[in-house]
């Protein structure tokens, strides 16, 4: 018996028990870029999910944490029915189906955006970020060191010349102080269209966020309006953060002498951080654990990075740098092995 396959008969006889019900089945429900997993059980006529979270890879203790954190500041988070953390299984609420991204259109995405930024700005307000890891210097750096890695080393075969590595050293080191200059609040990292759903109460439904950090205030919110899945047009995405700088300054969160510029800089350069992280990483999750199902979204990712570099002339060279090697290659195809 394989490994896999004695974790899916554990998982099961665990739901099972917790629902009093011998003949219960699962179906998957989703997976992650991590270990987690989750499955969708029926029971008399109500739909619950069980996340599978191996702790040897996957500790649920933060997710369980900041779940009950995000919960008594009125977010919408599942509510937790039974946890088995020395196997890793916890059943929870199920949020059904209707991720943001299957949902939003140019008709509704002001209505559900602004559900979403509600949501934040209770975040940032309520959350205590003070006992959070930090969204530090390091961490910063070591995000920034997966796309020289993934994307021009393993999949553009290119490695940097002494030239080109003093590029992005200045561009990462431009980049990393934008955001170590910002505000710190609770951020929780992945708030986008794959972690939020529709949902009838407390819209939205918020998951996926085990890996939160103290770090800076326009992360999530560039999270959110510049989606790795889904893109909008600059200047509406312009206006809406706009909004929310306003909302910021009511809320006491940035000062009021934070003007649009220096807003609209911390947002997009804190983007481009996680934009040239994420062009890595997908790369990564290819190349080393097999998960080719981000690659389509590749395009979109490496459209951001150079736009907005291309918008401030001391990320010129960045800009010039990534659009030299990525030049007519596929960025959607794996490279041969």
């Amino acid at each position: 018996m394989t490994l896999s396959t004695e974790r899916a008969d554990a998982r099961l006889a665990w739901a099972r028990a917790a629902l009093s019900c011998p003949d219960l089945t699962l179906e998957p429900a989703s997976a992650d870029a991590s270990f987690r997993s989750y499955w969708r059980a029926q029971h008399e006529g109500k739909s619950w999910i069980v996340m599978d979270s191996p702790p040897a890879q996957e500790d649920p203790r933060p997710w369980l944490d900041i779940g009950q954190r995000l919960a008594a500041a009125g977010l919408h988070v599942p509510t937790v029915h039974a946890t088995d953390l020395e196997q890793g299984f916890l059943l929870i609420e199920d949020l059904g189906t209707r991720l943001y991204l299957s949902e939003l259109h140019a008709d509704n995405v002001d209505a559900l955006y602004g559900d979403a930024m509600d949501a934040l700005l209770r975040m940032q307000r309520c959350m205590d970020h003070s006992e959070l890891p930090p969204f530090d210097r390091d961490v910063l750096a070591r995000g920034l060191e997966v796309m020289p890695e993934w994307f021009l080393g393993r999949h553009l075969g290119q490695a940097p010349d002494r030239e080109e590595q003093a590029v992005l050293a200045a561009a990462f080191e431009l980049v990393i102080e934008n955001a170590l200059e910002q505000p710190r609040c609770f951020v929780h990292r992945d708030f986008h269209s794959r972690n939020l759903l529709v949902v009838s109460d407390n819209n939205p439904g918020i998951i996926d966020f085990q890996g939160a950090l103290s770090g800076p205030i326009s992360y999530d919110l560039a999270s959110l309006l510049r989606d790795g899945y889904i893109a909008w047009p600059r200047e509406r995405v312009e206006a809406w953060a706009e909004s929310y700088r306003l909302r910021l300054i009511d809320a006491g969160l940035i000062g009021a002498g934070v003007d649009r510029a220096r807003f609209q800089r911390w947002f997009d350069l804190t983007g481009l951080h996680r934009h040239t992280r994420v062009l890595g990483q997908f790369y990564r999750l290819w190349y080393r654990d097999g998960k080719p199902g981000y690659l389509a979204d590749v395009p979109r990712i490496y459209q951001y990075v150079v736009s907005v570099a291309r918008n401030y002339p001391e990320l010129a060279d960045f800009a010039a740098l990534l659009e030299r090697h990525a030049q007519g290659r596929d960025l959607t195809q794996a490279a041969d092995a």
